[in-house]
C-alpha cells in the first residue's frame, strides 16, 4: 500500500509541475494571457508542496521523481502537443524508471 501511495504522490506531483509549467510556457511562447501565467505559477507551487508528501528523504524523492517526470513529459506532450515517442524514447524513459525504482524502493537496512 506504501508503494501504491508514493506512485501516487509522483503522478501528482508530475502533473503539477508539468502542466503548471505547460500553462507558462502557453502564456510566454504562445502568446495566451497572463491568466495562464499566474494558474501555471500557482500550479508551480502545489507541486512543491505535493513533493513533501513522500516519506523518503529529499534526495531519494527528487531523484526517482525525476524518472517519474521523464514518462510523464513524454505522454503529456504525447496527449497536448502532438508529440510521437519513438522507441528511443519509450527505451530510455523505461531504463530511467527502473533505476530510479530502485532507488527509491530497493529494500535497506
Amino acid at each position: 500500500m506504501l508503494t501504491l501511495k508514493s506512485i501516487s504522490i509522483f503522478i501528482l506531483a508530475g502533473i503539477c509541475e508539468i502542466g503548471g509549467g505547460y500553462l507558462v510556457w502557453l502564456w510566454l511562447r504562445e502568446n495566451k494571457s497572463i491568466t495562464y501565467g499566474i494558474l501555471g505559477a500557482i500550479i508551480l507551487i502545489a507541486y512543491g508542496i505535493v513533493a513533501t508528501w513522500q516519506q523518503a528523504n529529499f534526495a531519494r524523492t527528487y531523484a526517482t521523481y525525476g524518472g517519474f517526470f521523464i514518462i510523464m513529459s513524454l505522454l503529456w506532450a504525447y496527449k497536448f502537443d502532438d508529440f510521437r515517442p519513438d522507441k528511443y524514447d519509450i527505451i530510455g524513459a523505461a531504463i530511467a524508471l527502473l533505476g530510479v525504482c530502485i532507488i527509491f524502493f530497493a529494500p535497506r537496512k
